[in-house]
């Protein structure tokens, strides 16, 4: 299990970092992004701490722990600005908080979000096709989540990914312990989003590219 959307205490999760890559590797993990929520109030704080914890466990354990961040209710216009300034400063992987069904995320976040080149569109809700399509030129995911709530969208996700073979990954959006997943549960998700077990695979397959160009 490869999981890109996770949560420390350094924003709204439970875990320390350590913690957090302990409990997912003694579950099978092969690797976990940790990407805490941040806007320009904390952006210098999160990714340089979270970069340094992941060179330290990289050092030890198995597990490939990938230092990021989920860009989260911030204005539009300033979504590149903050990806270029995450990368900057240690991000291996960008996520922007997409225009989930069950939270007020500014409209336009999608679209800008994709203009900009970040990695993962986390939970995009009613994402255009307009936009799904950008987003196979652009090389942005898209997230099928497996978080309550955000995961209201996921068949809308899939068919409109699979419409324009626009690339998907499966993340947990991990913020406590029981969280974390099993590869079976997470293949749950995916059938229920209307996914075929090969397409389950095929967005594992993308997130394992993706460890391996950052490694």
């Amino acid at each position: 299990m490869i999981d890109l959307h996770t949560h420390t205490l350094f924003s709204d999760g439970e875990l320390l970092p350590s913690e957090l890559v302990r409990r997912a590797e003694t579950i099978g993990y092969e690797a976990v992004a940790l990407t805490d929520h941040a806007d320009s109030s904390n952006l210098d704080w999160v990714v340089p701490r979270l970069a340094q914890v992941c060179r330290d466990l990289n050092l030890r354990w198995k597990i490939r722990a990938i230092p990021g961040i989920e860009l989260t209710h911030v204005p539009p216009e300033m979504i590149a600005l903050l990806a270029a300034k995450a990368r900057s400063l240690g991000a291996l992987i960008v996520l922007v908080h997409g225009e989930t069904l069950v939270e007020p995320v500014p409209p336009g976040t999608n679209r800008k979000a994709i203009e900009a080149g970040v990695d993962i569109l986390a939970h995009p809700g009613l994402i255009t096709e307009e936009e799904t399509g950008l987003a196979r030129e652009k090389n942005v995911v898209l997230e099928i989540s497996a978080r309550k709530g955000h995961s209201l969208s996921n068949g809308h996700v899939a068919r409109t990914a699979l419409k324009f073979g626009t690339a998907l990954v499966l993340n947990t959006d991990t913020h406590s312990p029981d969280d974390l997943t099993s590869r079976e549960r997470a293949s749950r998700v995916a059938l229920g989003a209307g996914l075929a077990m090969d397409e389950f695979e095929r967005m594992q397959q993308n997130a394992r590219r993706f460890v391996a160009r950052v490694a």
